[in-house]
């Protein structure tokens, strides 16, 4: 018998994430993350105090789904733009990554 579940993982992984947008709508854009064990989360998790956004999402970003190209100007752009983008990011990876929530 063969199980379609691999205790090892691909290291990214792809995820939609309702990006907060003026007007208070939000727009879901889908992003590839980079792969963590849980101890990984955790301790990256430890490390974000005083950081900057930039920096933060570069640690977790590895692509996305937008016709803008995928470096640290756009990364800024995106933050810099949409205030709320990173906080948003971050929630939906740490809950990808932890399976916060479960899909029905």
């Amino acid at each position: 018998m063969t199980s379609k579940f691999k205790l090892d993982v691909a290291p990214t992984f792809k995820a939609t994430v309702n990006i907060p947008v003026h007007g208070g709508d939000t727009v879901p854009v889908e992003f590839e993350f980079k792969h963590r064990t849980k101890d990984q989360v955790n301790e990256w998790l430890g490390s974000l105090t005083g950081r900057a956004d930039v920096e933060v999402l570069q640690d977790v970003l590895a692509g996305w789904e937008l016709d803008d190209v995928f470096n640290e100007e756009s990364i800024g752009k995106l933050v810099q733009n949409y205030a709320g983008a990173g906080g948003a990011i971050v929630a939906a990876y740490v809950d990808e990554l932890l399976q916060a929530r479960r899909k029905n």
